[in-house]
């Protein structure tokens, strides 16, 4: 196996895990609430990746080490290769968003309520 061989690989296992990070990332701030912020970055990060033409450096980085080898660029992309009609049918992409919107919805909504929880001033009961 050769050296470019082995770095798409890992190009790809770091990429499969910053995919899952912008899915599921927003739960780790219910335990370290700061890390919402480089959750933030990653999820408006995967979403202009998605709908803007703004070139993903890890397909990127991945297309460069396949050069490497001779092959060419991932055809339509790192989405399109490994996960569309692989993962789940094309004909379910609407759904898979809109279900990824709504965990990342629910975990943020569930990091604000950790979050108020942790500050909000202890209830003292005066007796009578």
């Amino acid at each position: 196996m050769t050296t470019a061989r082995v770095l798409v690989d890992v190009t790809v296992g770091i990429h499969i895990l910053a995919l899952l990070y912008i899915g599921l990332g927003g739960f780790l701030a219910w335990r370290w609430p700061k890390s919402i912020f480089v959750h933030v970055f990653f999820a408006l990060w995967g979403i202009a990746v998605n709908v803007f033409p703004i070139p993903c450096p890890l397909t990127a980085l991945e297309d460069y080490f396949r050069s490497l080898q001779g092959l060419g660029p991932l055809p339509g992309g790192f989405n399109e290769y490994y996960l569309y009609g692989t993962l789940f049918p094309r004909s379910m992409l609407p759904l898979v968003a809109v279900t990824a919107l709504a965990i990342v919805v629910f975990s943020y909504a569930g990091a604000y309520l950790r979050w108020r929880n942790r500050h909000a001033p202890a209830h003292t009961f005066r007796q009578a």
